[in-house]
């Protein structure tokens, strides 16, 4: 590991509090950022995947990027991508309104670009936009792998695209783009279970989920990574295991347990809207489990 990226070493993908009857939850949202700045998130990605985000009409984002820029003094990035190239251009122009400090954009999903248009497309949002530009690559969910050399030429050739969110799981070819991407271009672990083995390539942190309820604890062991203490970061990671395992699964997808969790440590963020639906039954014992399991460094439920 480096060092920190440009937007610190712990950034989590905040899920999107509703109320009761799946109304976005302002309050909630403002107040489950600030705690999250108080556990050990450096920024925070809202409106991502994990934030629900294609589930959110544009208003929606637009008033939920205001609200947390407002709460919270740590970074707030955009999840402002689509699969339709203009709106995902005039969506980042709305998120650079509110206010944000970045922009994720995700690979175009299910229309299945070419690589060709794959790159159109990042270059777009970046155009539309003087923000850092962070290139979201996750080809199980979106079907589309942002090959090597799309990458390289955004990085070298599109100032402001500054680095990746890497959820495709192939760390010898993220080696490859640390090695021969410019200097000050980030490489974020999109995938909880590899941060630890992309930071050993050169990867700057992770934009995760876990670190709703593990951002101190992920913040000691890139720490102590970043300062040569490798066993005590294998120890470290260890720990992180069970939450790791946890946060997904085929009854419970990303992001149903992190909202049970946040549910079990007090914040009020409410169920996910379909297509995700309500948690499994049994799920929030599950997470109590985790939490326990965690011991002194988990987090202490509010109320």
């Amino acid at each position: 590991m480096a060092g920190p990226g440009r937007f610190g070493a712990v950034v989590t993908a905040m899920v999107t509090p509703f109320d009761g009857d799946a109304a976005l939850d302002l309050d909630a949202a403002a107040a489950l950022a600030r705690w999250l700045a108080d556990n050990g998130s450096d920024a925070l990605v809202v409106a991502g995947t994990t934030g629900e985000g294609a589930v959110l009409s544009d208003d929606e984002k637009r008033e939920l990027w205001r609200a947390t820029v407002e709460a919270v003094t740590i970074p707030v990035i955009a999840g402002a991508g689509s699969n339709d190239t203009r709106h995902s251009a005039e969506l980042t122009k709305d998120a650079e309104d509110a206010g944000v400090a970045g922009v994720l954009a995700v690979t175009p999903y299910y229309n299945r670009p070419s690589q060709a248009g794959i790159e159109s497309h990042f270059r777009a949002v970046a155009e539309a936009t003087s923000l850092p530009v962070l290139v979201y690559d996750i080809p199980s969910r979106t079907g589309r792998k942002v090959a090597h050399d799309t990458l390289l030429r955004l990085a070298r050739e599109v100032p402001n695209v500054v680095g990746v969110k890497d959820a495709a799981g192939d760390v010898a070819g993220s080696a490859r783009l640390v090695a021969e991407a410019p200097d000050g271009f980030d490489l974020y672990s999109g995938d909880d279970g590899l941060t630890l083995g992309l930071c050993a390539i050169g990867g700057g942190g992770v934009i995760g989920v876990a670190t709703h309820w593990t951002g101190r604890l992920h913040g000691e062991m890139l720490a102590a990574f970043a300062k040569g203490d490798v066993d005590e970061a294998r120890r470290l990671n260890a720990s992180l295991l069970e939450s790791y395992s946890y946060e997904t699964s085929e009854a419970a997808p990303n992001p149903v347990p992190a909202k049970a969790m946040m549910r079990v440590l007090g914040l009020p963020v409410g169920e996910c809207r379909l297509p995700m639906g309500p948690a499994p039954d049994g799920l929030e014992d599950i997470a109590r489990g985790v939490l326990a399991n965690l011991g002194d460094v988990a987090p202490t439920p509010l109320g």
